[in-house]
């Protein structure tokens, strides 16, 4: 695909030039002769699952968020400023937007004029941009987060709120190129009243007494973060700390009322990361921790967990069960931070990569521990028997394994379907070149974003064999592969009345991972 491996600067470095670009317009680099040759950005980066995701004119390189929270009118006054990078000479471009009251956009400290239309802030900025100069975009804002729309990432909360971005829905907490392959740098500016506490992705580096009874919270990610993988979240918080393995900082963020409870999972994460780490390597970001958000509605979001970066969200009811109700799911989160977040999908079609890998080593934690899974199952072989029965119905149902679309991305598919794919892979190659090709793919790709085709050329180098006529039948035959070793394995005929409704909207579907 055409997305380049991002190579970034220092986010402080970043950050910075943001600023001045804001602070002080006059300062920066301005042609002689404004440029009249400019075209408008194509309003997509060609996803093939959500098509209309993106510009294609511009990169980000870093966000600034700058949250305010009004705890009486429950409303979120904002400016995100977003150093962008033009890929053309840029006459108007536009940003993913819904659901937000934009006020003002300001373009290298000059006025510009914009308009919403749809789920696109589209911006005419003064002048031109040229190729490759890099320009702050400024947009002022407010939020509702309990406004309803066709799709959010706010989850409204008693005290305040937590963000579910994921796939398509970061957009509605801020403007933004909303696709997992424009990956950036983000800080976090959070301002709340005192009684409650700002969180964000990363690492607190400041906290302001403001007039006013006001506090504000400032967070910087040491690492690039996918937009749908962003975390902002206000409440009535307590944060735990904790160490991990190798001095690795954890902090959980919890409901005070719920801290004492919510211990005995909180507890669980050390040795989750350190099982994981001998299998994929050092943990690849700053520090790892869980928000159970402070809500007991049902519907607040439909899953379980969600992987946003360096601090998963979970809901609190889920966390409060025995450790073998929950181990094995909480080890699939954990799983996100090297395949989803560290390595992001350049693709949503590429979504088999995440969640396959999440339920592959979620899986494998279950079985060792002893732990029957939701069929009564107790190992990964009876297990992948029982799915390789199903491959052909599901593979009419919802299609292969790496082609999607909007109604079935997170299906079953994706999930167990893909730890099929690994396992076939791991039988074919042998175990110890399959855990070399994992670990070259997250050390070749980390802080970017991969393609299946990327994993497989991986899977092909580390090997020694072209593995692509093998990987490329079991990712997107519309039959069910041989298993190697396993030739008395049978799949089950497909039988068309089996065969579910496809008009259900998109979303995920808290049935699909097998760790629950």
């Amino acid at each position: 695909m055409r997305y380049r491996t991002r190579v970034t600067a220092p986010v402080a470095v970043l950050t910075g030039t943001a600023a001045t670009l804001v602070a002080a317009p006059a300062a920066s680099a301005r042609p002689k002769t404004l440029r009249t040759d400019g075209t408008p950005g194509a309003e997509t980066l060609g996803d093939s699952v959500f098509p209309a995701l993106g510009n294609a004119g511009y990169r980000v390189e870093a966000y600034q968020l700058d949250l305010s929270y009004d705890a009486t009118t429950r409303l979120v006054d904002a400016r995100a400023t977003l150093l962008i990078r033009a890929t053309q000479n840029l006459s108007r471009f536009s940003l993913d937007a819904l659901g937000l009251d934009v006020r003002s956009v300001r373009v290298g400290g000059s006025a510009a004029t914009f308009e919403q239309v749809d789920e696109k802030l589209r911006i005419t900025p003064a002048r031109t941009l040229p190729e490759r100069r890099a320009v702050a975009v400024c947009v002022e804002y407010t939020a509702d987060p309990a406004l309803p729309l066709p799709h959010t990432a706010w989850v409204p909360t008693p005290d305040g709120f937590a963000v579910c971005p994921q796939p398509n829905s970061a957009h509605t907490v801020f403007p933004s190129n909303d696709h997992p392959a424009d990956k950036a740098n983000f800080s976090f500016r959070i301002t709340v009243p005192r009684n409650l506490r700002g969180v964000a992705s990363g690492t607190l580096i400041r906290t302001e007494r403001l007039s006013g009874d006001r506090t504000a919270y400032t967070y910087r990610s040491a690492s690039p973060i996918a937009t749908e993988l962003v975390q902002v979240t206000v409440g009535d918080y307590t944060v735990k700390e904790r160490q991990g393995p190798h001095g690795l900082r954890l902090r959980d963020v919890v409901p005070t009322a719920r801290a004492a409870a919510l211990e005995p999972a909180l507890a669980l994460t050390p040795g989750l990361l350190d099982w994981l780490e001998q299998r994929l390597g050092a943990y690849p970001f700053e520090t790892y921790g869980l928000l159970p958000c402070n809500s007991d509605d049902a519907n607040a979001f439909d899953f379980t967990g969600l992987e946003t970066q360096t601090l998963t969200l979970y809901k609190p009811n889920f966390l409060l069960q025995e450790e073998k109700f929950i181990g094995s799911h909480m080890m699939h989160e954990l799983v996100h931070s090297w395949f989803g977040n560290s390595v992001s999908p350049a693709d949503w079609a590429d979504l088999w990569l995440n969640e396959g890998h999440a339920d592959f080593y979620g899986l494998l934690y279950r079985y060792e521990r002893g732990w029957p899974d939701s069929l009564g199952l107790t190992t990964m072989e009876a297990r992948m028997k029982d799915t390789y029965a199903r491959g052909d119905q599901w593979r009419q149902s919802s299609g292969p394994v790496a082609a999607p679309d909007a109604v079935n991305l997170f299906d079953n598919q994706r999930y167990l379907g893909g730890v099929l794919v690994l396992y076939a892979l791991r039988e074919h190659v042998g175990e110890d070149v399959f855990h070399r090709i994992e670990r070259a793919f997250l050390e070749r790709h980390r802080d970017s974003a991969a393609t299946t085709a990327d994993y497989v050329a991986v899977a092909s180098a580390v090997s020694g064999q072209d593995q692509s006529g093998f990987l490329n039948d079991w990712l997107y035959g519309t039959r069910t592969p041989r298993m190697p070793n396993h030739p008395d394995w049978t799949v089950t005929p497909v039988v068309a009345n089996l065969v579910p409704p496809r008009h259900r909207a998109p979303g995920h579907y808290p049935d699909s991972s097998a760790t629950l």
